[in-house]
């Protein structure tokens, strides 16, 4: 039976031949979603939240912190793409939409990244537009720095430099996302 208090040491991993680094360890993840979970917890006391999770990268991080949530709540999922390998296209097309019924709900969109902001901007606008009580936004990682348009996203799971990175969730065109860390790009450190 494995050992999880005892990790192999985090590597340098390779795709695409770039090499990436170590940069947030799961156990530092772990932490920080249980902390995200008790304040939506405590935000959201006998509200029964809609949690929406763009997938495929914020998988990881929405079930993760749906299971941190000590209160009624619920999970739907929503397809959205604006990115083509390793750089935002700046456009964003829906994928696969919602059934479920918003007007009157409490919603929290879980996102895995927020860099420039144009894929949340739509996202929130095409929300509100099903009259939802209150919309809110979860996401595990942040770019200020990349902002493009105005977003101020209420739980952030961390704020991060304008760097490329993968792992839990994140990806480069579809690989590593199941990575248990996150990586950042090797050469973005020299």
């Amino acid at each position: 039976m494995p050992k999880y208090s005892q990790r192999t040491p985090m590597k340098i991993k390779t795709y695409q031949g770039l090499k990436f680094r170590p940069f947030i360890e799961c156990e530092t993840i772990r932490a920080r979603v249980e902390e995200l979970g008790a304040k939506i917890t405590e935000d959201f006391k006998g509200r029964n939240p809609l949690l929406i999770c763009v997938l495929n990268g914020a998988a990881p991080f929405a079930i993760d912190l749906f299971r941190a949530i000590d209160t009624d709540a619920e999970i739907t999922f929503v397809r959205l793409k604006s990115y083509d390998g390793m750089g935002s296209t700046g456009n964003v097309k829906q994928v696969m939409g919602l059934t479920e019924d918003l007007a009157g709900r409490d919603v929290i969109i879980v996102e895995d990244i927020i860099d420039t902001g144009n894929t949340m901007t739509k996202l929130v606008a095409d929300l509100k537009a099903m009259n939802p009580a209150s919309v809110s936004i979860a996401t595990l990682l942040f770019k200020p720095e990349a902002l493009q348009v105005k977003v101020d996203p209420q739980y952030v799971g961390f704020s991060i430099p304008k760097k490329f990175i993968i792992g839990y969730g994140l990806d480069i065109d579809g690989q590593a996302r199941n990575l248990n860390d996150i990586y950042v790009l090797a050469e973005e450190d020299a």
